[in-house]
C-alpha cells in the first residue's frame, strides 16, 4: 500500500478516532473473546485432589472430579474447550499408561463428556508424561529417541482418547509422520470425524520449564532439541506445518506463542487454516511473578498479551489464564 494514498497532517489526525472508549471500540481491528480460549488442565488419579504446582501460581494437578469442577467454571464463563494432560500412577519405558483403556486421560474424558457434553475435550497426545525417562518417544541404546517405532504408540494413544470420547486429539510429540499415522489409525477404526489439531510448529524452548513441573515430564537425560524445532528457523516451521496439513491435520498450532508471534503470523498468512497458539507456562508464570511483586498489572498485561497473540493470527489461544481472561472480558 502506497503512503501517498493517505492524507497528511493537519488534514489527517488519527487521534480523532481515539477520543473515547466508544470510538475506539467502533474502529477496533482485533477482538478477544472467551469463545477463542482453551483451558489446559492436568489430570492425576484420585478423588478431591488439588495439588498446587509451585512454579505456576493458581494451577493445580487435579483428580478427574476436580477437573470436572474446573471445566464447569470455564464453560460457565464461555470457554468452549479444555486441553487435557495426564499424570499416571506409574511410568515405564513403553508409556503403557498413555494408551491404557482406563488411563487417567481416558477416565477424565469419559467423565467430562458424560457430565458436561457441550464442553469440547481436546487431548494432548504425547508420551513424555508416561515414559520413565521423560522423553516423547521410545529410546534406543545410546539414548536416541526412535522416530518410526514411536508412531504406533502415538496412534494407539490417540485412538484410545477418541474412543473414550475426546472431541479433538492433539499430537505434541514432534515425531515425523505422526499426524499421518494417527489419521490412518482413527480412520481405520471408523473415527473419520475426529478432528486432529497438530502442534505443527513446536519449538525447543526454555519457556516450558514450569509445565514440566506440572506434568512431571522433564527428561531424565539430555534434552528434546533433536526432535523439537530450533528456535532460529522460520522457513522450517512453514515446512513442518505444510507436512502436517498434507498428512491430515485439520488445525495447526504454534508453540510457544509470545516469543514466536512472527511464526504464528506467517503460518496463518501462508496456509489460512484454523491456527492455535499456546501461551505456555513460562509466559504465564513470568506475568504471575511480576504481578506478585507489584511490578505490573496482571489483568492489563495478560489481556494485552492475549490480544497480541490474536493480532498475530491466532484463531484459538491455549492459556492457563483462560478463566481469568473470560471473567475480565465479561467485566469489561
Amino acid at each position: 500500500m502506497s503512503f501517498s494514498a493517505f492524507g497528511q497532517f493537519p488534514t489527517s489526525r488519527p487521534r480523532r478516532l481515539r477520543q473515547s472508549p466508544a470510538l475506539r471500540r467502533l474502529v477496533r481491528e482485533t477482538f478477544l473473546h472467551a469463545s477463542q480460549l482453551v483451558l489446559p488442565l492436568f489430570a492425576r488419579p484420585g478423588r478431591k485432589v488439588r495439588q498446587p504446582v509451585a512454579s505456576m501460581p493458581g494451577v493445580f494437578q487435579l483428580s478427574p472430579d476436580e477437573i470436572l469442577l474446573e471445566a464447569e467454571k470455564a464453560h460457565e464463563c464461555g470457554i468452549p474447550a479444555v486441553l487435557l494432560f495426564g499424570i499416571p500412577e506409574s511410568k515405564d519405558e513403553k508409556a503403557s499408561g498413555a494408551y491404557a483403556r482406563n488411563g487417567i486421560v481416558q477416565q477424565t474424558v469419559r467423565l467430562l463428556k458424560k457430565n458436561l457434553p457441550d464442553c469440547l475435550v481436546i487431548t494432548d497426545v504425547c508420551l513424555c508424561e508416561y515414559m520413565s525417562h521423560g522423553h516423547c518417544g521410545l529410546v534406543e541404546k545410546g539414548g536416541r529417541v526412535a522416530n518410526d517405532p514411536t508412531l504406533a504408540l502415538l496412534a494407539r494413544t490417540a485412538l484410545s482418547h477418541a474412543e473414550a470420547g475426546a472431541d479433538i486429539v492433539a499430537p505434541s510429540d514432534m515425531m515425523d509422520g505422526r499426524v499421518g499415522a494417527i489419521r490412518r489409525m482413527l480412520d481405520q477404526h471408523g473415527l473419520t470425524d475426529t478432528p486432529l489439531l497438530s502442534y505443527a510448529a513446536k519449538f525447543a524452548s526454555a519457556y516450558y520449564g514450569p509445565f514440566r513441573d506440572a506434568a512431571e515430564s522433564a527428561p531424565k537425560f539430555g534434552d528434546r532439541r533433536a526432535y523439537q524445532m530450533d528456535g532460529a528457523n522460520a522457513l522450517e516451521a512453514l515446512r513442518e506445518v505444510a507436512m502436517d496439513l498434507q498428512e491430515g491435520a485439520d488445525m495447526v498450532m504454534v508453540k510457544p506463542a509470545l516469543a514466536y508471534l512472527d511464526i504464528l503470523h506467517r503460518v496463518k498468512t501462508e496456509f489460512g487454516y484454523p491456527t492455535a497458539a499456546y501461551a505456555v507456562s513460562g509466559e504465564f508464570s513470568m506475568i504471575k511473578a511480576a504481578a506478585a511483586q507489584g511490578w505490573l498489572d496482571e489483568r492489563a498485561v495478560t489481556l494485552e498479551t492475549m490480544l497480541s497473540i490474536r493480532r498475530a493470527g491466532a484463531d484459538i489461544i491455549v492459556t492457563y489464564s483462560a478463566t481469568d481472561v473470560a471473567r475480565w472480558l465479561k467485566e469489561g
